[in-house]
């Protein structure tokens, strides 16, 4: 699916060049906090995302928003990328709200880069104080 506004267009889907998701992971800054170097972990991480946003500048991939959702009650947004060269242009609000809509009922839960936790609140979003992560390194504790 494809919508034009203005210059961007929007296109929904995660068949895409991996090439260029990596290369806009490192012009967005989203490539210091992800795995760009590891190819088929990055593959992986795009093949398995069942909601995807994408904005374009003509050719060129400019934004993305990659996320699980059961399109129901939770959808995890994993990343937000928008190009440095396209940030404060709403493309990120706009990959957002597609994300939103795209994800019916469910509830966007997401992770926030430290430069980003003014931004979110901008866009309606609360904070959630009871969040936890257990990264893949860290193995489930035995009883104690």
């Amino acid at each position: 699916m494809e919508a034009n506004y203005g210059m961007i267009t929007y296109r929904t889907g995660n068949d895409l060049n991996l090439d260029a998701v990596i290369e806009l992971y490192h012009a967005s800054t989203l490539g210091e906090r992800r795995p760009v170097e590891d190819r088929e972990r990055m593959r992986l991480m795009l093949a398995n995302a069942n909601l995807v946003a994408t904005a374009w500048d003509g050719e060129l991939l400019v934004g993305i928003a990659r996320s699980v959702s059961d399109f129901s009650y939770a959808t995890y947004l994993s990343d937000l990328a928008v190009r440095g060269s396209h940030q404060r242009q709403g493309i990120g609000r706009e990959l957002i709200r597609r994300t939103q809509e795209l994800g019916g009922q469910a509830t966007i839960i997401l992770l926030s880069a430290p430069q980003a936790v003014d931004y979110y609140p901008r866009l309606g979003f609360t904070r959630h104080p009871q969040a936890w992560t257990l990264v893949a390194e860290t193995r489930v504790r035995q009883q104690v």
